[in-house]
């Protein structure tokens, strides 16, 4: 018998260790059944249809919560079915490489869209960070950037929270220079991620711009 207690957050799913685990395993059945209707009508609908279907069906279940659990070292699963889904639409081999169909179709990967989302969601609520500008005196070279606090936490420094720091102090100056204006902001941001097609978050880190 299992015994696991399930928490219910925002309609997302958390184990009683407080994992994501569950939830993507959940989102991960979800994703099999709709690359499954895609390869069953790949060959009766036209290319712009089988996006339509992939933004209704896959985007909007990888998309929802995506900040709480896209940073999950269980949220590789999740990414395997969504390049499964691009080499339906585009009718690829399985060996085939993703990226170039990623840029080609303007769809974010699954770590573009977590940056994307957890930026924006950032910018729209920054003053509930704090500048370094605020802790340091003196001008310093990332003034603009987000102070991040000194934590242990694991749990803590895998969250959102400070993941939007980490990630908003990565990303390129010209990008960040919009931060006070949102639609230019995250219009500039969606060009940059889909250019780029993060297949990780490290790589992302490891991007120099």
């Amino acid at each position: 018998m299992n015994n696991a207690t399930e928490v219910r957050f925002l309609g997302l799913t958390l184990d009683d260790t407080l994992s994501w685990k569950k939830h993507i395993e959940q989102l991960n059945s979800k994703l099999c059944s709709a690359c499954y209707a895609l390869w069953n009508i790949r060959s009766e609908v036209s290319l712009d249809t089988l996006k339509i279907i992939y933004f209704a069906y896959i985007h909007s279940l990888l998309s929802y919560g995506i900040i709480f659990w896209g940073n999950s070292s269980y949220a590789k699963g999740a990414f395997i079915i969504q390049k499964k889904s691009i080499r339906i639409i585009t009718n690829s081999k399985r060996t085939d490489s993703c990226r170039g169909h990623f840029k080609n179709l303007k769809i974010m990967t699954m770590y573009s869209q977590y940056i994307y989302s957890l930026m924006s969601l950032t910018v729209k609520n920054k003053h509930l960070f704090t500048p370094n500008s605020k802790i340091h005196e003196h001008r310093m070279r990332c003034s603009n950037d987000l102070h991040l606090p000194i934590a242990n936490l694991k749990r803590y420094t895998e969250g959102p929270y400070f993941s939007a720091i980490k990630i908003y102090n990565h990303l390129p100056e010209y990008v960040k220079s919009l931060a006070s204006d949102q639609k230019s902001f995250k219009k500039t941001l969606k060009r940059f991620v889909c250019q780029h097609t993060f297949y990780s978050i490290q790589e992302y880190y490891d991007f120099k711009g």
